[in-house]
């Protein structure tokens, strides 16, 4: 293995992600990997993919080696299509504009669901953490993916809270509970690659990283998984992703 194919588990993360998105599509991205993740898909092979920022910022266009660390960052408006306020990017949501909502968060359960307000009991929460943001817009109306790090603790049979809605209580509950629309495509962790079931709307694993087994995935999941019946083996990164991801992060901040 040359000292370009040696990748972190981050950058696992950013360039299978960046895989998920197609040519002509529209994604709100969050930032670190999601937007890492974009910016890589519109470098290589999606240059009409837009990237919209919750602050505002529509059709993206990040310099390498100034990834904004936040969406309301002036970093983020450089060569955009245009600047709008928070609620009329959100609007594009309700309107049907956007393709992909793409974010991470500190839980996921079986259905999809993610958290991102509190650990633990909402009366006495032991850990509490950002909050929604537009989070619950996002992914009550598009298509979602999500990255994150593949932990036991992370990967819950039930999230604490729900604070983006996935497939909610599984079937259909999701359109039972106002949300016709969107729902959870792909997770994207550092083992494998997982969808969600047609029927019963569980997770289920598609792929599998280089060099990981069925059983060092379920280990570090809190719930029983679904596999797919013919499980596939995603292609480790390539030179080019590799360097133009490098490229994108050159101190490594998002991919360490």
């Amino acid at each position: 293995m040359t000292d370009a194919q040696r990748y972190t588990a981050t950058e696992i993360l950013a360039i299978l992600s960046s895989r998920q998105l197609r040519d002509g599509q529209v994604v709100f991205a969050g930032v670190g990997i999601p937007l890492l993740a974009a910016t890589l898909a519109q470098r290589l092979r999606c240059p009409g993919l837009t990237i919209l920022f919750e602050g505002g910022v529509v059709g993206a266009f990040v310099e390498p080696g100034k990834l904004p660390p936040s969406t309301n960052d002036q970093r983020c408006t450089k060569r955009a299509n245009m600047v709008l306020g928070s609620a009329d990017v959100l609007l594009l949501l309700q309107r049907g504009y956007v393709d992909i909502g793409f974010m991470g968060g500190a839980q996921i359960d079986q259905y999809g669901n993610l958290n991102s307000s509190f650990i633990g009991d909402p009366a006495a929460p032991k850990t509490r953490l950002p909050g929604t943001g537009g989070g619950n817009d996002i992914s009550s109306l598009t298509n979602m993916i999500v990255a994150m790090k593949h932990e036991k603790r992370r990967f819950v049979e039930n999230v604490d809270f729900i604070t983006s809605p996935g497939f909610i209580r599984g079937g259909e509950s999701r359109r039972e509970s106002g949300l016709p629309m969107g729902g959870m495509f792909r997770v994207i962790t550092e083992l494998a690659v997982f969808g969600f079931d047609e029927r019963t709307r569980r997770m289920k694993v598609l792929a599998l990283n280089p060099g990981v087994t069925r059983e060092e995935v379920q280990d570090n999941t809190g719930f029983k998984l679904d596999f797919e019946e013919d499980v596939a083996l995603t292609e480790p990164p390539t030179n080019d992703e590799l360097q133009t991801l490098r490229l994108l992060d050159p101190e490594r901040l998002f991919t360490a």
